[in-house]
């Protein structure tokens, strides 16, 4: 298993796939993703994080930091 922290809270996220996976064959999915912003801003977000951005305008890296 594979993980890497989350770039709002600082959390340990799982990241399915890979090779970690490749001999348990664990099927559980990844608690996150990367999320490339308008702004230029690149961010690995668990998914309460995500849930917590904005969702009636376009999210900027600013957003990202106030989490």
């Amino acid at each position: 298993m594979t993980s890497e922290p989350c770039d709002g809270c600082g959390r340990s996220v799982r990241i399915a796939g890979g090779i970690g996976d490749f001999w348990s064959f664990e099927t559980e999915s990844s608690g996150g993703m990367t999320l490339e912003l308008d702004d230029g801003g690149e961010f690995f977000l668990c998914h309460d994080c995500i849930a917590r951005l904005p969702d009636d305008r376009v999210v900027t890296s600013e957003d990202v930091e106030s989490l």
